[in-house]
């Protein structure tokens, strides 16, 4: 469980050097009194303990961060606020990691054109049965944690638009006026870092 008075431990890094004892003090005692409340919540909504764990810890330290100096009665509201969003964040996160997998287990050999973008007909990311057992989910953490791995060797135009296009979620137009080049280059760096990346899983024996 995440510990509120752990904050109070390091005074510099966590709260505004011209804070008083007595608002610290207000500032632990809502921490501790909301902790468990919203590690419960984290843990519903995202069904893994250390994500809701980290979650929490999270919310927590911007509470501190960027509120401590607002009236106590503020904080209910602005940590519920800070939480929800932490948790959407978690979930939008997930969700784009997890069509890296159906990203992958959709691409086909034969698609050699440059200008294939595979995400046009990808119609949904339904890892559930990746998922579905503690081994699988397992498996899915392991193969996710190598694609972030490889896409980090990628030629940086390609990996800025395979980011922009899976990560970001921004269409091709969205990401050739950020690139700064056309819709069809956009195309070609997205398909060329898929094949780079497919190539490199099958090198190491990993086949979605």
């Amino acid at each position: 469980m995440v510990k509120a008075q752990a904050f109070v431990a390091r005074p510099q890094s966590i709260w505004n050097k011209g804070k008083t004892l007595s608002s610290r003090a207000e500032l632990s005692d809502f921490l501790a009194s909301v902790e468990r409340r919203a590690f419960k919540q984290a843990q519903y909504a995202v069904r893994d303990e250390q994500a809701a764990l980290d979650i929490v810890q999270e919310s927590m330290m911007r509470l501190a961060d960027k509120y401590s100096q607002r009236p106590v009665t503020e904080y209910p509201m602005l940590f519920q606020r800070i939480l929800q969003n932490a948790i959407r964040d978690h979930g939008r996160r997930h969700k784009v990691r997890s069509t890296w997998v159906s990203l992958f287990s959709a691409f086909s050999r034969e698609e050699d054109e440059e200008d294939f973008d595979i995400l046009e007909t990808l119609e949904s990311a339904d890892d559930s049965k990746h998922t579905d057992t503690p081994h699988g989910q397992y498996q899915q953490n392991e193969t996710l944690a190598q694609i972030e791995r490889e896409i980090e060797k990628l030629p940086a135009r390609q990996r800025e638009a395979f980011l922009m296009r899976y990560w970001e979620e921004m269409d091709i137009a969205e990401t050739a006026a950020a690139m700064g080049c056309s819709e069809g280059s956009v195309k070609t760096h997205c398909s060329r870092a898929v094949h780079t990346l497919s190539a490199a899983l099958r090198s190491k024996g990993i086949v979605l």
